[in-house]
């Protein structure tokens, strides 16, 4: 392999590691929130165990994710210098402004927070894991502006041969960026609800601090059921986003290879990339791909035989991804619907719990799927029509690659058993004994 698909695949590695402890980072934080703030208000010393229970897995998850997060960012200027250089004026702008601000504040109270429990009062201790999650979070919208504007780039003008920043504003308020936000800290949110339910469902079926985790279980539900409903619905927005700025991937997500007026939509299509056409298409829902992309049942979508050969996306794999990530999402949200449904009977429903319980894999692939749609989706570009993949590699042997690719599998094949033994072994445990918790309360 070249030193172009070596650093692709090494990129490629450390992002969805790193992208399998973020998420419920971001969720898991105001969740902790949530309960502290309960505690503090209502003086139920159950809030502040389940605040210290899901605290810890929070703390372990977060130290794994800033690890693999620092050694993604040095990628940028070992395997991708080329890129650096180009449009370093605004991309590198944008993560400056995510370490300086949001992650200095998160990991400065995250310390405050997971010291202070005896040393604070609780409104105290309360505030500050209520600055960790909105740092935690305001931490994404920075990484998500910076990639969003990666896929739909705004606000700049090539001179002196790189890309230099001209409107700081359009970049980041541009709505492709609010899109990709909401539609990923929705996908990070559902992730976190199902954790929660999903630990909360193995002490429940085998009957262990019942009060405690059927209290757990509501909340995740409840933050999974309603950023369930946003996932759904954003997500239809933000397609109609994608088929604007960049019809070939649109294109790839369907495997549509001729240009159709009024296309549409089959509920079963087997891609035959190697030979530009489709082995299977079966069910089709006339002009509905066009209703859905363009809002008119007679609109014409592109189909990637329209486009240069050299220009068009993986097929096949962006095709699946995002056939996972909507399937997925449609399967969340019918969980938890019916997890509403039966919030108040959940030791009479071992069934459901059950699926719960086995259920906490889907949203990491979910995920997982989502990124690879928007990453994978975009190529050839490495930035959509401003600067191609192959042109923003750096000049270095691939034997160096090849290295360095072989220690970050191993590395973090290490750190992620490491990191998911200690989450599920403080899991099966379950939270410390009441008497461990009774301690003088401030105000």
């Amino acid at each position: 392999m070249d030193v172009l698909m070596l650093s692709r695949l090494q990129f490629a590695a450390a992002t969805f590691f790193h992208f399998l402890f973020v998420p419920l980072t971001l969720g898991l934080s105001i969740l902790i929130a949530i309960m502290e703030t309960k505690y503090v208000r209502t003086g139920d010393e159950e809030y502040k165990r389940m605040a210290r229970f899901w605290g810890k897995i929070f703390l372990i998850n977060f130290a794994i994710g800033v690890v693999t997060g620092i050694t993604l960012e040095f990628q940028f200027g070992t395997n991708w210098s080329r890129y650096s250089q180009y449009v370093g004026d605004i991309f590198g702008s944008l993560l400056a402004i995510e370490a300086t601000v949001a992650f200095f504040l998160e990991s400065t109270f995250i310390a405050v927070w997971a010291l202070g429990w005896n040393r604070l009062s609780a409104k105290a201790h309360a505030v500050t894991i209520w600055l960790v999650a909105v740092a935690a979070n305001l931490s994404a919208v920075w990484i998500l502006i910076a990639n969003s504007w990666m896929q739909h780039p705004v606000g700049y003008v090539i001179r002196n041969g790189r890309a230099e920043l001209t409107d700081f504003l359009a970049v980041v308020t541009q709505s492709y960026a609010i899109h990709q936000f909401v539609h990923t800290v929705s996908a990070a949110y559902i992730l976190s609800g199902f954790v929660v339910m999903g630990i909360s469902a193995y002490h429940l079926l085998r009957k262990q601090y019942t009060s405690f985790f059927n209290r757990s279980f509501r909340m995740g539900l409840a933050m999974a059921l309603i950023f369930s409903i946003v996932a759904v619905v954003q997500g239809h927005m933000n397609g109609a986003k994608v088929a604007a700025a960049q019809p070939t991937k649109l294109a790839a997500m369907e495997s549509l290879w001729e240009t159709k007026q009024g296309a549409p939509q089959y509920l079963l299509v087997v891609p035959d990339e190697k030979n530009q056409k489709n082995r299977l298409e079966w069910g089709a829902i006339p002009g509905a791909l066009s209703l859905l992309a363009y809002h008119s049942t007679e609109a014409t979508v592109k189909g990637l035989n329209d486009f240069p050969e050299d220009e068009r996306p993986p097929v096949t794999l962006t095709f699946l991804s995002f056939r996972i990530m909507v399937g997925l999402g449609l399967l969340f949200l019918l969980l938890t619907v019916i997890g509403w449904l039966k919030r108040n009977k959940l030791e009479e429903s071992p069934g459901f719990l059950k699926v719960m319980l086995y259920s906490i894999p889907l949203p990491y692939l979910a995920a997982e799927a989502g990124w690879a749609l928007a990453e994978v989706g975009r190529q050839p570009w490495v930035v959509y029509g401003v600067m191609k993949t192959s042109a923003a590699v750096s000049p270095i042997a691939a034997s160096q690659v090849m290295i360095s690719l072989a220690a970050f599998v191993l590395v973090y094949s290490a750190l992620g058993a490491a990191a998911f033994y200690l989450i599920a072994n403080h899991a099966r445990k379950g939270p410390e004994p009441v008497k461990v918790q009774v301690e003088e309360r401030r105000d």
